[in-house]
This record gives structure tokens, C-alpha cells and sequence, in this order.
């Protein structure tokens, strides 16, 4: 089931006896459960009615017996395990209370980082008797649709480079995404156009110093510039690690090759082929002038052979700042 149902029965007070989020995007399961565990009871109710359970602390006839309690004083009684995926081995125990679970209590498993296994049939019980949510990693090429989102169910919008930024920095995780617009909404009004300067005030990403500048200035051939942002990342390893920043510059030329071989190359569709925001197709068009086909290739092989040095093959004592230094000399020269 979509959470976004899950969340619109709960919000209506439409519950049900068991709920099995799992998945490897955990924001998603966390939503739930929070929504469960802050929504369904009172403050007074949920000190005789609301259990929280750890999956490495507890076991399946202790979650069990917690079920099969009656409320007291209230409509519901919520057991939450959190961590559930500690208990997979003891799945099979759950068969009895899945054919005849206790109408009145609302069970949630918060099952992480892994699905259900579809070959046993204990998974094929689950998935029939149980509200099952389960959910998957979002590529890189969604996260900013994800944020834009994100941010316009709050009353905000993003301009695209502000969105390629927090994207670039904080990547796919989807909790540590929302944890870092939640502060960044705290400081700025509802109905703001967020834009690189709040991102960097708020968040703490230079906005002129990080890898979707760098991808920038390599692609523009601004030759000086590229010095001034790879000398400020090479000095903050641990913030800018060398095989993010290789990863970044290899899915960027990959696109400038992929627009080299198409051959509609009207804005709307090369924004459809490199599955970009069209606000960035001039720089797509910009170092695909600077980049023909050969020396993207090039710069692919660079990128392969620092990749490998950056692991210690062929390299027993440069550090990955020069490394870094070094490769972006090649690629600019």
C-alpha cells in the first residue's frame, strides 16, 4: 500500500490490527510509526496503552502477549516495534495472531533497510492479512523532485540550483534530507522561494565552494575558478570525499556523451534525456562545446584511474586531496 494512503486512513481515524512497514527508504517507515505512536492515543491513554518494543531487546511471544492485551480507559492498544528486523527468524511465530489478531490493538512492526522474503509463506500471510508498506531507495535523479515537494507541502518553493545544492550535499537519504529543510524552514517564512543563500546560511553548504559548483566551472572550462573550489575541497576531505566528488564528475560526463548522441537537442528533450531540471541545459550545452566526444572519454578513463589510485592501486602514499588536485589538473588541461 502507498503511505500516502496509509497516512490519509490514519489521519481519519481509519486503523487497522497490523501494520508491516519495510523497506529500504526508512523515512517512509519512520512517518507512520511516528504518526502512529504521537496520533492514535491521548497523553493519558498511552501510559496503560502504548508499548514501544526494540527488536535486539525483545522477541516474538513478548510482542505476542503485549497484542493480545485489551486497552484500558481507551478505544485502542498500540505496540510498536521498532528494529523489527532483528526478528526475523521469529517471523513464523506470528502466524497464529495474523489468522485472529485482538480487534482493538493496533500493531506495528518497523521492519528496515530489507523486504519481506516473498518465497516464504510467512511473507505471503503478512502481505495478505496485514497493511504492508514497503518501500525503496529513490534514485539520485529524483531526490530533487522529492525535495521540491517536500518543501511545497510546507508553503515553500526552491529555486533549481538551491535544490541541486541540497541535493548534491545530503544525496538520497530521505530522514537526514527532511531533518535539514525542517531547520531551514525554523528560519525562514512560509511562501519564501528558498535559494542557494538560505541553503547556505541554514544548512551550512558554501554555495560557491561544493561539488555542483565544481561540476560547473569543469564544464565552463573556467580554469581559475576550478583551482579556487577543488584547493576548498581537497583541505575538507571528510566533508567532500574524493570518490563522491569522482562519482558526481562521472555522472556529469556521462550526460555530456549522452548529449553528444542525441539527436533532438531542443531544450525540453535534452532535459528529458539527461533527466535534468531545464534551468541547467545551458550548461549541458556549454561543456558539451568544451568536451567533444574523445575528450569526454578521456576524461571518463581519468575519472576510472583515480577511482582505482583512491583505493591504494598504484598508490601507496598520495593523499586523496591531492588526488584530487591532480585529476582535475588532467581534466582541465
Amino acid at each position: 500500500m502507498d503511505y500516502q494512503v496509509i497516512l490519509k486512513d490514519l489521519k481519519n481515524k481509519v486503523y487497522h490490527p497490523i501494520y508491516f512497514l519495510c523497506g529500504e527508504e526508512a523515512y517512509y517507515i519512520d512517518l507512520i510509526a511516528d504518526y502512529i505512536e504521537k496520533n492514535v492515543l491521548d497523553a493519558n491513554e498511552k501510559e496503560f496503552n502504548q508499548t514501544i518494543l526494540y527488536g535486539k531487546e525483545t522477541d516474538m511471544l513478548t510482542i505476542i502477549s503485549e497484542a493480545k492485551r485489551y486497552p484500558m480507559m481507551a478505544n485502542h492498544n498500540v505496540v510498536i516495534i521498532k528494529e523489527a528486523q532483528n526478528l526475523e527468524k521469529e517471523l513464523d511465530l506470528l502466524e497464529q495472531y495474523l489468522n485472529q489478531p485482538t480487534p482493538s490493538t493496533i500493531l506495528v512492526f518497523c521492519f528496515k533497510y530489507k523486504g519481506l522474503d516473498g518465497r516464504k509463506a510467512i511473507s505471503k500471510k503478512i502481505k495478505a492479512k496485514a497493511v504492508v508498506l514497503e518501500t525503496k531507495k529513490l534514485y539520485d535523479n529524483q531526490i530533487p523532485d522529492w525535495i521540491t515537494n517536500f518543501l511545497k507541502d510546507k508553503g515553500y518553493s526552491i529555486n533549481p540550483k538551491a535544490c541541486a545544492l541540497l541535493a548534491e550535499f545530503l544525496g538520497n537519504d530521505l530522514s537526514k534530507l527532511a531533518n535539514e529543510i525542517e531547520k531551514l524552514t525554523i528560519n525562514v517564512p512560509e511562501g519564501t522561494t528558498i535559494t542557494p543563500e538560505h541553503v547556505e546560511q541554514n544548512v551550512g553548504i558554501s554555495k560557491d565552494f561544493n561539488i555542483f559548483e565544481l561540476t560547473k566551472t569543469i564544464g565552463s572550462l573556467n580554469v581559475y575558478k576550478t583551482n579556487e573550489i577543488v584547493h576548498y575541497l581537497a583541505k575538507n576531505e571528510k566533508e567532500h570525499p574524493i570518490q563522491v566528488v569522482i562519482s558526481t564528475l562521472y555522472g556529469f560526463f556521462t550526460k555530456i556523451l549522452i548529449y553528444h548522441y542525441t539527436a533532438d537537442k531542443s531544450n525540453k528533450n535534452i532535459a528529458s534525456q539527461l533527466g535534468i531540471n531545464p534551468f541547467f541545459v545551458g550548461e549541458y550545452q556549454t561543456a558539451a562545446k568544451n568536451y567533444p566526444i574523445k575528450k569526454a572519454v578521456k576524461v571518463i578513463e581519468y575519472l576510472r584511474e583515480y577511482d582505482l589510485k583512491s583505493k591504494g592501486v598504484d598508490n601507496s602514499s598520495t593523499s586523496s586531496g591531492e588526488l584530487m588536485k591532480e585529476m582535475v589538473f588532467k581534466i582541465t588541461h
